[in-house]
């Protein structure tokens, strides 16, 4: 039995190094481009030279070769960012740019998620049991970042914090 499997098998909770949490997002998505290489640079780039700060990235593509980017950013730079996407919107050959505001990202942290199965799994049960919707979902090796209802963030960091061990 791997080590994540038997720690909740006992009934102890994985430990984590702590929570994070960011609100007044804006989720913006640049929906159904032809999935073809500098997609990601042309508006990663055009965004940063706008000073504007990407907080999280989520990229797909479909079954139709399209890609879909959707991205959360704070919201005071809404406006301008809206301006980029609508510039670049021709070029990339987007059909649609989508945006959300009132949104926030929970995040846990921990130096050994790569090699800790089922923190991902702890986590999503926790916000699901708490009724919470995932709008979207970010990881590396080190952190598990949720994007969701910015009214959930306050529920959603009691969940994590009842599921998980923090340090002392």
């Amino acid at each position: 039995m791997s080590q994540g499997v038997e720690a909740r098998a006992e009934g102890a909770r994985i430990c984590i190094g702590g929570i994070m949490q960011w609100r007044d997002l804006v989720r913006l998505g640049v929906m159904n481009i032809p999935d073809k290489p500098g997609i990601a640079a042309d508006i990663f780039t055009a965004l940063g030279q706008r000073c504007i700060n990407v907080l999280l990235i989520v990229q797909s593509s479909d079954l139709q070769q399209q890609t879909h980017i959707v991205f959360c950013i704070q919201a005071r730079d809404l406006d301008a960012a809206r301006a980029v996407l609508c510039e670049l919107q021709p070029r990339l050959e987007a059909e649609a740019i989508i945006e959300e505001p009132g949104l926030a990202i929970v995040s846990i942290y921990g130096p050994d998620f790569r090699e800790r199965p089922g923190v991902a799994g702890v986590m999503f049960a926790a916000l699901a049991a708490a009724g919470i919707n995932i709008l979207a979902i970010s990881t590396s090796i080190s952190t598990c970042s949720c994007l969701i209802h910015q009214e959930k963030l306050p529920c959603a960091v009691a969940a994590l914090q009842s599921a998980f061990r923090l340090p002392a």
